[in-house]
């Protein structure tokens, strides 16, 4: 989708880094939320349900994935570097920070928390990812390999796919089978684009 993972403040992250102070007024971040809310809610789709892998098993779900591909939202459309991270809390629900910068390897890192809470009887591979109380937004494991190392995260809207991995490169080869399995889901793939990801940062 994740989680990092996407979308609450703009702040410092990665520790190590340099960063530049953020510039987002509170009421500019207010309206990134609700755009991107909107976005993630509204609509609905007359194709098959996405099929989800079978389980997941969440321990191993959890740490760091870089955002290899994506057709993204709104809030996201110029990240650079996005990393989404997850981390399972004593209650059951998934703590997710997505972090990128915003238009260049330099540019502002930005930071969205929200929280996931797994659906019952999906095998742990159905989410519903929490912006703004009460509402939660479909997350559907659609791919997992076995080693952990490769996800994809689905809607059944069609309107938003990432493509996510444990290291930040993958070759071209890879990344078109990956492209070609998503647009077997039943994707617009002409809109799916790499993120960029380059490493270390600035």
């Amino acid at each position: 989708m994740a989680s990092t993972s996407k979308f609450a403040t703009s702040e410092s992250a990665t520790a190590g880094s340099t960063t530049k102070p953020s510039k987002t007024s509170p009421a500019a971040t207010v309206r990134r939320l609700l755009c991107c809310c909107a976005f993630y809610l509204v609509g609905c789709s007359q194709q098959p349900a996405i099929d989800t892998v079978d389980y997941v098993d969440l321990e191993r779900f959890m740490g760091d994935w870089y955002v290899i591909g994506f057709i993204p939202l709104p809030p996201e459309r110029d990240a650079h570097n996005g990393i989404e991270s997850y981390s399972l809390e004593d209650n059951g629900r998934i703590s997710t920070t997505y972090r990128f910068r915003e238009g260049g390897f330099d540019g502002e890192l930005k930071r969205y928390q929200p929280n996931a809470k797994v659906r019952e009887g999906t095998g742990n591979a159905e989410w519903g990812m929490q912006f703004i109380w009460p509402f939660r937004a479909e997350f559907l494991i659609a791919y997992l390999d076995s080693d952990y190392q490769t996800t994809i995260i689905a809607r059944n809207a069609r309107d938003f796919v990432w493509l996510m991995a444990r290291q930040p490169d993958m070759p071209d080869e890879a990344f078109a089978k990956f492209k070609a399995l998503i647009g077997d889901m039943g994707y617009d793939t002409s809109e799916f684009v790499r993120q960029p990801q380059r490493w270390p940062e600035p």
